[in-house]
């Protein structure tokens, strides 16, 4: 990976586990918040979207459009299953095991589906993705045990959407050529529009939301487009078998963040869990 692309997706990471703190803090927040903050980079990004349209030197093409939709369907389970993980699970728990999961997913398509042998360093990974996991659900006992189960079950959920948003944005920045930020752009405007039925049935929740956590819902609107911004235009320069696994360096840093800003109960032991994913993670990216 060259180094600009490196230096994006490392900023990415940090990014990225800046705005999953902010919506942990919202315990709950549901298909409102998601709105909320969609809504947000909708606004930002509309206008950059529309100048960048109109300067483009390679004539709009339909396909974006589809591609755009297609990316917010998925974001759209993405921020609605992730928030419902932070409800029920702590950060240090849902947080890495949704990050870990795809690049796990991808290495049982690649032997089922695709008949791929992985070799010994992708299966050495794999399998300390899965002992990292353990490492992160096992030590509580009671209804502990009972969140931690259900933040697991969460961030496996979570982790298989974004395996399917990675591998369609590749291909969409890639495959059909849509340029990054009007592909971002066009993303977020369909989010906020598809979540509208949503947020009119909890129109109280919105109101309540934007007065009293505001400052959170700016925080997520606003880093949520620049972390994932800088990853698509990583993968105009690297692969996303590099991008994707490089970028989970965030793992670490929310259990830094779950242990030292929001003081969760066995965070050691979890950020301990979340640092063999993370190895787990780039021995499958150089196998």
């Amino acid at each position: 990976m060259n180094g600009t692309a490196l230096s994006f997706v490392l900023v990415a990471a940090v990014v990225h586990a800046a705005w999953n703190l902010a919506a942990k803090r919202i315990s709950a927040g549901g298909t409102q918040f998601v709105w909320l903050y969609y809504t947000v980079s909708a606004v930002v990004l509309l206008p950059v979207t529309a100048v960048l349209l109109a300067v483009e030197p390679q004539r709009p093409q339909w396909s974006w459009l589809l591609a755009a939709l297609g990316t917010s369907v998925l974001h759209i389970a993405y921020g609605i299953v992730l928030q419902r993980g932070y409800r029920v699970g702590d950060l240090s728990v849902v947080y890495p095991v949704a990050r870990g999961t795809g690049p796990l997913l991808s290495v049982l398509a690649a032997v089922l589906v695709l008949g791929e042998r992985p070799g010994a360093l992708g299966l050495l990974g794999a399998f300390l993705v899965v002992a990292g996991v353990l490492v992160i659900s096992t030590g509580r006992t009671g209804g502990d045990a009972h969140a931690v189960k259900a933040g697991i079950f969460y961030g496996l959920l979570t982790g298989a959407v974004i395996a399917g948003y990675t591998l369609w944005d590749a291909h969409s920045v890639t495959g059909l050529g849509v340029p990054p930020v009007v592909y971002f752009g066009l993303g977020s405007v369909l989010q906020s529009v598809l979540l509208v039925p949503g947020a009119l049935a909890g129109r109280a929740e919105v109101r309540r939301l934007w007065r009293e956590r505001r400052r959170e819902v700016l925080l997520v609107g606003l880093l949520s487009p620049v972390a994932y911004i800088l990853v698509l235009f990583a993968l105009t320069m690297a692969p996303v078998s590099l991008v994707a696994p490089a970028r989970e360096l965030s793992i670490v840093l929310g259990g830094l963040a779950a242990w030292l800003v929001l003081g969760e109960r066995d965070a050691v032991r979890r950020l301990a869990g979340s640092v063999i994913v993370l190895t787990g993670i780039a021995a499958i990216a150089a196998a």
